[in-house]
């Protein structure tokens, strides 16, 4: 069927192409969040009247609206990440070969690495700067084409539609900037100009390569994003708009925890299985004070659909289909958080929200991933589910998701936070 309403799908796209690196994602979530009435606080700082607050600390944000609810409402927390599999940048990256500029890359998270090839690349992330005697954070980005990864011709690889195409990340995916031979210092002087500041002035840097094609609707209907980043900036955005739309109750405390660093483990200052949410909800929230019996955490990451060509690859009662509504996701293992009494609550809410649910579980002989759900129930200790939208091409540079499921997520986690 057409999609009608195509609003919150490209609204989605807005964000996406806002967001190229963990840190722009916070930025872009924050401006939103403030033009709704949060105000940012530190993290060390004291506790503040009950109201619409933020705190940002590198990638990671959490939210909270606790004006107008009990001291002892119970917490519905919204759990996403804000990074995505891509190409970073080495601490020391100039290189050359063969007469090229390049730039030496670690790949980052379980990325699709021939995806990255024959794209125009630019780049994102932050500075460390010197300030005075000390130093700032400067975000940085160049949309400009400055890099490509070419590959190689199929002269010179004849096997490799029969044998498939093996990538090794040292040799092969050093982007090429251009003729001629770098000399040290060549791209820490790009970043700096990109970002307004001295080249000497750079203490370090935290960047990354983002694809520059935007994001957009495409498919015969339109009923499909095809956009970098989906996993997991979709479910970022629908948390986002989801605790604004929350924050006039008066119920439970609606909660927005936008974690770093969730496709290399979660575990990090910033990651989901460390302690900055537990630190704010104690020190801002009284989460001692709150019964965590009637909390709930939801888990919103990106999940696998059916793929129409790879069949085989997923569990045949199972199917996951674009647009087919939000994804439940379970696993024996506890790869997933999900449990009988947290699927109960969310099928529930669906119901009230007008959204059909699917379930998802990886065939038994795969190994299932996983997500900030685990990690996040056991710091806290709070029953967790997880769920998200489908989509296909998961940790490729372009991903592909259905159009009408971003506002369905949407829709149910305002029910979720009620």
């Amino acid at each position: 069927m057409p999609v009608t309403d195509t609003s919150s799908a490209l609204d989605l796209c807005r964000f996406i192409d806002s967001s190229p690196s963990p840190y722009h994602a916070v930025q872009e979530a924050a401006l939103r969040l403030t033009a709704a009435g949060f105000t940012e606080l530190d993290q060390d700082g004291a506790v503040p009247a009950p109201g619409r607050h933020l705190i940002r600390s590198g990638g990671a944000l959490i939210a909270w609206a606790d004006e107008g609810r009990s001291p002892d409402a119970p917490l519905r927390i919204v759990g996403a990440h804000t990074d995505s599999p891509n190409l970073r940048l080495k601490p020391l990256p100039d290189r050359s070969g063969a007469g090229c500029r390049q730039v030496g890359v670690e790949v980052y998270g379980g990325a699709l690495l021939n995806s990255w090839l024959d794209r125009d690349l630019g780049f994102s992330g932050r500075l460390v700067v010197r300030n005075g005697a000390g130093t700032r954070v400067v975000l940085v980005r160049d949309d400009r084409p400055v890099a490509r990864i070419p590959q190689l011709a199929v002269h010179l690889d004849r096997g490799v539609n029969d044998k498939g195409l093996v990538l090794n990340p040292q040799v092969h995916l050093s982007p090429v900037l251009g003729p001629g031979t770098a000399q040290d210092g060549d791209f820490a002087a790009l970043v700096a100009s990109a970002a307004g500041v001295d080249p000497g002035d750079v203490l370090a840097f935290d960047v990354m390569f983002h694809d520059l094609t935007p994001s957009r609707l495409v498919g015969l209907e339109e009923d499909m994003v095809s956009a970098p980043r989906i996993d997991n900036l979709l479910s970022c955005h629908a948390g986002t708009e989801a605790l604004v739309a929350a924050a006039e109750g008066h119920g439970p405390v609606p909660v927005l925890a936008l974690f770093d660093h969730e496709e290399v483990g979660s575990v990090s200052s910033t990651g989901a299985a460390g302690p900055l949410l537990e630190r704010i909800l104690r020190h801002f929230v009284g989460l001692d004070g709150r019964p965590t019996g009637d909390s709930i955490v939801f888990s919103v990451d990106g999940a696998h659909a059916t793929h129409p060509n790879y069949p085989e690859r997923h569990d045949p009662e199972h199917r996951i289909l674009l647009d087919g509504g939000p994804v439940l996701k379970f696993n024996a293992r506890e790869r997933y958080a999900t449990d009988a009494v947290g699927a109960g609550i969310v099928r529930l809410a669906a119901e009230r929200a007008g959204v059909q649910i699917q379930s998802f579980v990886s065939r038994s002989d795969m190994a299932c991933g996983s997500t900030i759900g685990p990690a996040t129930a056991a710091v806290l200790g709070i029953r967790t589910v997880d769920l998200g939208v489908a989509q296909l091409a998961m940790h490729s540079a372009r991903e592909l998701c259905g159009s009408a499921d971003p506002a369905r997520l949407r829709d149910l986690l305002v029910v979720l936070l009620a």
